[in-house]
């Protein structure tokens, strides 16, 4: 492998001469001299010991991505295809800045410290934060942290998140402007000062506001994998009257697409459904699923954003940033009357 050295030896410069150069010293360096060392290190191959380089500098340049949203022990973060849809926006993001991504999943608190303990991370993007012990943990920590759409708020983290309410708002709107009036909400297991009920408060309040009675029945929690979709599709079959669902996510949306139609429905002509993410396989479903769209690019830019300014010391006078929603017709909505 190529030294610093190996490369003071063939442009006849000292390694001092030569580390300048890489690292943005040149001040002082001749243009000629600094057009032989880049000559030199792209003729040699030369890699910087990034090892060497943390040690020196006291950044790893990693970020972690730290997930605290439960997953089954039989699957893992990235089978969601929201999660890593999100994680892939945010590496390139970051590749682009000069910094690499680590991904990590933890259960508790205490998984959490071991994991900074054990790793020099120059900061945290954290989803699934809500006001536990997990939160409070964090307190603690002198990290830049930016959070994922969490509703937990801690002074100095940044936050970007969306308009969970106001998109199921629209979702359920758009239903009940189609004529319906027994709408279903799915999701999985509503937790408070969460993404999730904001999107069911989002959906109660458009049902209020068109003075359709609000039916705890007809909310069904279940778990986003095929199987527990199947299960919600069986269980929403079963609800008298209902003529259509509103879904917390398009994962779950397209999996009860799938059950409904195992059990002989038909979508929209038995039941609508409008899901909520519009992810890229939501377009590819029969028939295309309609959905609440949010811009997860401009979510991912904004985050790896705030994460800069965190790590170059700079002040971030506004720490939330919301993201708009918007509905996004396709076919899977049939019109009542």
């Amino acid at each position: 492998m190529t030294t610093l050295k190996d490369i003071a030896a063939y442009t006849g410069v000292s390694p001092t001469t030569v580390s300048n150069v890489i690292h943005g010293r040149a001040g002082r360096v001749s243009p000629e001299t600094v057009s032989r060392i880049e000559d030199a290190i792209r003729e040699l191959g030369y890699v910087p010991n990034m090892s060497a380089r943390a040690l020196v500098s006291r950044s790893s340049r990693v970020i972690a991505f730290v997930n605290h949203v439960a997953v089954r022990r039989d699957s893992d973060l990235q089978e969601n295809p929201f999660s890593a849809a999100m994680i892939g926006i945010i590496e390139s993001v970051l590749r682009a800045e000069g910094y690499y991504l680590m991904v990590r999943t933890v259960e508790s608190a205490e998984e959490l410290l071991s994991f900074l303990r054990n790793w020099n991370v120059d900061g945290l993007f954290l989803t699934g934060v809500f006001r536990d012990d997990f939160f409070e943990s964090l307190t603690s920590l002198s990290m830049p942290m930016v959070f994922i759409d969490s509703y937990a708020r801690l002074p100095g983290v940044c936050n970007v998140g969306l308009d969970d309410f106001g998109g199921s708002y629209l979702a359920t709107q758009h239903l009940i402007e189609a004529g319906h009036q027994r709408i279903a909400f799915t999701s999985a297991r509503v937790r408070d000062g969460g993404v999730l009920q904001e999107r069911f408060l989002g959906y109660k309040s458009a049902l209020q506001k068109n003075g359709i009675p609000f039916d705890k029945k007809l909310v069904f929690e279940y778990e986003f994998d095929l199987e527990s979709c199947r299960a919600c599709a069986s269980a929403l079959s079963k609800a008298e009257g209902l003529t259509a669902v509103v879904s917390s996510a398009d994962i779950m949306a397209i999996g009860i697409m799938t059950g409904l139609r195992e059990l002989g429905l038909r979508i929209p002509e038995d039941i609508s459904i409008v899901g909520f993410d519009d992810l890229s396989f939501s377009q590819m479903v029969t028939p295309p699923l309609t959905t609440i769209h949010q811009d997860m690019q401009q979510k991912g830019r904004d985050a790896v954003g705030f994460m800069m300014q965190l790590l170059s010391g700079e002040r971030v006078t506004s720490p939330e940033i919301t993201l708009p929603c918007q509905l996004v017709e396709r076919g899977s909505v049939k019109r009542c009357g």
